[in-house]
């Protein structure tokens, strides 16, 4: 049997906490082994339970969600952390992805698209929800010290069957879209990925881990 995905919770709301533990416990490859609503704590806790995914608020008294990850993500290069958050502006987007964030998502984020985050960000990936990967492409990225790939849970699946080189026709019958809808996701995939070929796509898709 395969080690389970340890999670570690970090909100100043208990109720959150005890909304997210239901979720997570109710798959079985994920354990939570540790919560806690006073980031100071949290922090010191982590250092020592080292998890393997940390899922943290932004706001919060004492230490904010970002200032955590800051300081926890250099000192934990096993550990991968996703920001849950109501905010959804550019600018803490922005400022949880500097600090070391794989994933953003809103508190309003439903059950099966958290267990798709901690699954794909254990795997190496980034995940961000529909909402924010929608501020992220409203405007362009100009000379950002960060790289954000901001594909949409689509365009991913649509990659993947690129990769196994199906036609727009395969992949709009495999997905249930039509093959107008394909195309678009398409110039979206080579617009956002800078990729000039297929080839060239699913290299970048590898090097990225956004496919294996």
């Amino acid at each position: 049997m395969s080690r389970k995905i340890s999670v570690y919770l970090v909100d100043d709301h208990q109720m959150l906490i005890d909304g997210l533990k239901a979720i997570i416990r109710s798959v079985p490859e994920f354990s939570i082994i540790g919560e806690c609503t006073l980031p100071l704590l949290a922090f010191e806790q982590i250092q020592l339970l080292k998890p393997d995914i940390v899922l943290t608020d932004i706001n919060m008294p004492e230490l904010s969600g970002i200032e955590l990850v800051s300081k926890l993500k250099p000192i934990l290069s096993a550990t991968s952390f996703i920001a849950l958050s109501m905010f959804g502006e550019r600018s803490y987007i922005k400022d949880m992805l500097k600090a070391g964030v794989s994933g953003y998502l809103l508190k309003n984020a439903g059950r099966e698209e958290l267990i798709k985050a901690v699954k794909s960000v254990h795997e190496g990936k980034q995940f961000f929800s529909e909402e924010v990967s929608f501020v992220l492409d409203s405007v362009p990225i100009e000379n950002e010290s960060f790289t954000v790939i901001s594909l949409t849970e689509r365009e991913i699946e649509i990659v993947e069957c690129i990769s196994k080189e199906m036609t727009n026709a395969e992949i709009a019958k495999t997905l249930f879209i039509s093959e107008r809808t394909v195309e678009t996701h398409r110039k979206n995939i080579f617009r956002k990925t800078g990729a000039r070929s297929v080839l060239g796509l699913v290299k970048y898709a590898l090097e990225k881990g956004l496919i294996k």
